[in-house]
């Protein structure tokens, strides 16, 4: 490390805190930083410190959102009757382009892992609980990811919230066991949205 500026170690430090991101991608994105004029620069950590105030979590449904409401749960246009349960607003966001969904969510911002410590309380599942208990829901449609977590939480729900909502459904497994739904594409995610079933 003794090769860069003492600013330049710590920002990639940073940099490389991000999920995802390693060490030689750190240093990519220093790079790149480095190369930019200073305004192009400030105008980037702006928009950072921008996004930071204003976005929060909808109180409904608990994607990403700068009002009370996301403008999925603002919308009349939307079907209250079907919830489509997603991992993260990612995948939320993923399934909606595809364009074919015109229900609501709920965004758990995770999955249930032991080995990580991530359990049930940890995420909105408390919250679904209470819009199922609302009556107006009549199908939960369970589209955590396909890995061994996504599972675990989709079997998890579907015997925590069995006889408080008339239809629980699993999408069917058109997406990749062991991947990730933001990168499934908007065919294959259409295709197991209309494949799903009974769970």
């Amino acid at each position: 490390m003794d090769y860069y500026p003492e600013s330049v170690i710590r920002l990639i430090n940073e940099i490389a805190r991000l999920p995802g991101i390693g060490y030689k991608s750190a240093i990519k994105i220093a790079y790149n930083l480095i190369e930019m004029s200073e305004p192009e620069v400030v105008k980037l950590a702006k928009s950072m410190v921008e996004m930071k105030k204003k976005v929060h979590y909808c109180r409904q449904c608990h994607h990403l959102t700068e009002d009370e409401l996301c403008s999925i749960c603002a919308s009349d246009k939307r079907d209250r009757s079907i919830i489509c349960v997603v991992d993260t607003p990612r995948d939320l966001i993923a399934i909606e382009k595809t364009r074919e969904f015109h229900g609501l969510y709920h965004v758990l911002h995770g999955r249930i892992s032991p080995l990580d410590g991530v359990r049930p309380q940890d995420l909105t599942i408390a919250s679904l609980e209470k819009r199922l208990a609302g009556g107006e829901v009549k199908e939960m449609i369970l589209a955590n990811s396909p890995t061994l977590e996504g599972e675990s939480t989709a079997v998890y729900l579907s015997k925590t919230m069995h006889g408080k909502v008339d239809k629980i459904t699993r999408i069917a497994h058109g997406v990749p066991i062991g991947g990730d739904l933001e990168f499934a594409d908007e065919i294959t995610l259409l295709k197991a949205m209309e494949g799903r079933h009974d769970y």
